[in-house]
């Protein structure tokens, strides 16, 4: 489509060629360029037709498993398809966990199931379940504050509630319970943990997640309630009287094996050394289908990937488009790429990941040097009719994205509508239903916006601290 846009509008390519002799950072050509992007984008953006392509012909893909490889061929041939310049792969390892099955059920003082899942990488209970009375904790620093040994023979259940907010940052004080319950847990000598959802939904659906594992010698179940499970705890509790819960849960470790990052380049025409990443997770969780996290945004990447490349020609930098493996047990595909190109980082000129569900971009976050805010101030100009507004300069540009940004690397930050996304995040109702194309067109033409004006303009943006 970008070809018959430059085809009819009849100078646009004599533009991109200006281009190249201006002095300015970004010049009113840059500018008129990302433009017809944008528009095109809009109108014609086919990014819908890739997150369903990889729900519906891949699916679940946690870390290391089938469904990890069939996304990994899936992502090159996709990658391929849509006429890339270099499409590779670079291995990683990751730790490997088959879910079993997970059953809760209180057996006094009012027998009732609850809805449960075993939290990421949980161990089983021993042969025939445990029964135990619970203990509630508000939160997890209310776990904390327990002394050593002091639930023994007890279920440590963490009840703490998720603010629902649009940038999702109830998630950040809830998380710490599914991060370090589990550990705090055994401190405590509990036989295991029950966790109110890290969800701001009321449906009887439980969130699973990655926990914090390392170092602990004696881990013990850990479980997701739903919200509506965890509600029934409270109530039965408040009536005064023990609450036992039997669990039964069998779930299996598997020895470490590869994963991959999968790559892809629209190659610079005059600085193809220096790069402008940007990024999803390929993996996700097993009991949805990712088409959110993070199905959509490896479809918003790649698609605004794809429109730079029909341009007339190259920007001046490469784009590469990197989808991290393993981002949900511990961003570990980031972590290896950043270890394995650790000499070379510098080359690195901005990097961004699309990794909070699919809805409309509303915020444009920065992570570069306040002596380089004039180049985020031109690409709001074309980010506003989006209904898009300026934010801070504190962006870690995402996950994965971080890991960069912590070795100083500038990063951009699209931050979507998460007002709804935590009702879905890692559960079995994370599917394509929830993924509206419009909005998935409003992602791409942000996106495609910012990938080409940081990849097209003159100079760079240095590098970032703590003080930027």
């Amino acid at each position: 489509m970008i070809k018959h846009l430059f085809n009819i509008s009849g100078g646009l390519a004599a533009m991109m060629l200006a281009c190249t002799v201006q002095a300015a950072s970004l010049d009113k050509e840059d500018l008129l360029v990302a433009e017809a992007l944008r528009d095109n984008a809009l109108k014609f953006s086919d990014a819908y037709n890739i997150v369903e392509s990889l729900t519906v012909e891949v699916g679940p893909r946690l870390a290391g498993s089938e469904g990890d490889q069939r996304a990994v061929v899936w992502a090159q041939k996709k990658m391929q398809d849509l006429g890339f310049d270099r499409v590779y792969t670079e291995q990683i390892e990751v730790p490997r966990w088959l879910r079993g099955h997970a059953h809760a059920e209180v057996v006094a003082p009012f027998p009732q199931p609850l809805v449960v899942t075993s939290l990421g990488y949980g161990v089983g209970t021993p042969e025939g379940g445990l029964t135990a009375e619970i203990v509630e904790f508000a939160d997890v620093a209310a776990l904390a504050k327990v002394p050593a040994n002091k639930l023994k023979g007890k279920i440590a259940f963490i009840n703490k509630r998720m603010e629902r907010t649009r940038t999702g940052e109830g998630y950040d004080t809830a998380v710490g319970g599914r991060s370090e319950g589990m550990r705090l847990a055994v401190k405590k000598g509990a036989s295991a943990l029950l966790l109110r959802s890290v969800g701001t939904d009321s449906d009887r659906f439980a969130h699973t997640g990655i926990m914090s594992m390392e170092g602990v010698e004696n881990p013990v179940p850990a479980l997701a309630l739903s919200a509506p499970d965890a509600n029934l705890l409270e109530a039965m509790l408040k009536r005064g009287k023990p609450v036992q819960v039997k669990l039964n849960i069998e779930n299996a470790r598997l020895i470490d094996g590869p994963s991959f990052n999968v790559i892809a380049e629209v190659t610079g025409r005059e600085k193809p050394e220096e790069v402008v990443l940007i990024g999803a997770h390929l993996d996700s969780w097993d009991e949805g289908t990712g088409a959110l996290d993070d199905g959509a945004g490896v479809a918003i990447v790649m698609e605004a990937a794809r429109l730079i490349a029909e341009l007339p020609q190259r920007p001046r930098r490469t784009l590469r488009v990197v989808l991290f493996g393993a981002e949900e047990i511990g961003l570990l595909g980031a972590k290896q790429y950043v270890q394995a190109h650790r000499d070379d980082l510098e080359k690195i000129i901005a990097v961004s990941e699309s990794d909070f569900g699919a809805g409309k971009i509303w915020r444009f976050d920065t992570r570069i040097p306040q002596n380089k805010f004039a180049i985020a101030d031109q690409m709001m100009q074309l980010l506003a009719p989006l209904g898009i507004k300026r934010g801070n300069n504190t962006s870690h540009g995402g996950p994965d994205s971080s890991v960069f940004v912590a070795r100083g690397v500038p990063a951009f930050g699209l931050h979507q509508d998460g007002n709804d996304y935590f009702d879905y995040h890692h559960t079995p109702n994370d599917t394509l239903d929830k993924v509206n194309p419009e909005s998935l067109r409003q992602n791409v033409a942000a996106w495609v916006v910012v990938s080409f004006l940081t990849a097209e303009m003159q100079g760079d943006l240095g590098r970032v601290t703590n003080a930027d």
